[in-house]
């Protein structure tokens, strides 16, 4: 399986670009979770939890559709980024284009207030979803999922082993912080720009891959 690489030899505007993501995906769930409806975005683990609770009748009331519709959307754009970088064969900023036209109509229609029904925040939460799982799908190390880093983390530096590699480790699991952050202060003080918040990051790293992917052509 080729999987589209966010990050190659010592270029440090790949690790940009995950650092980039890694906010959008914090801010994406953050967004999710205080405007839509108490569930993920891109935190599939955190979402199946959800549904055992809500299946023993504990948590908010109507979570349960909420978290399958997060898990279906997900998977579909896990679906969608696997397809486009297996068999059409995209090129990485094509399908990071994808991600932040989905993350942008999103903030469109947040922005100007179309969402006045369950069902449509139930739309919202698909688009965004549907960004997370192709976004899940072309790292090349994960953007918005991080008990794994975290684990991997702790462990190199509590043996001594640590890599080159880890400030920047360390500083995505910052990105994600200082996304939800910004994004619950925008929720806050700027409800209309709140779901904006996710895509400024997501279009600066498809910025940075735009580039290199010229320059690795020229």
């Amino acid at each position: 399986m080729s999987t589209p690489t966010l990050l190659t030899g010592r270029d440090p505007r790949g690790q940009w670009a995950l650092l980039l993501l890694s906010a959008a995906s914090g801010a994406a769930d953050a967004f999710v979770f205080i405007c839509v409806g108490q569930v993920f975005a891109g935190v599939m683990t955190g979402n199946l939890v959800l549904l055992g609770a809500s299946a023993a009748g504990v948590g908010e009331q109507g979570v349960a559709l909420h978290v399958i519709t997060a898990l279906v959307s997900y998977s579909f754009g896990v679906m969608c980024g696997a397809w486009m970088s297996e068999r059409l064969r995209w090129s990485l900023p094509v399908m990071l284009l994808i991600e932040v036209a989905l993350l942008a109509a999103a903030a469109v229609l947040w922005a100007l207030d179309l969402i006045t029904s369950d069902g449509g925040r139930l739309g919202l939460l698909v688009l965004i979803a549907v960004a997370m799982g192709i976004q899940g799908r072309i790292r090349a190390t994960p953007t918005n999922y991080f008990t794994g880093t975290l684990t991997s983390l702790v462990s190199r530096v509590t043996l001594r082993s640590r890599n080159r590699g880890d400030g920047w480790v360390a500083a995505r699991l910052i990105a994600v912080v200082a996304g939800a952050a910004v994004t619950a202060l925008a929720v806050r003080f700027w409800p209309g720009a709140a779901a904006t918040v996710a895509v400024a990051p997501a279009v600066g790293a498809l910025l940075i891959e735009s580039v290199r992917r010229r320059h690795s052509r020229g």
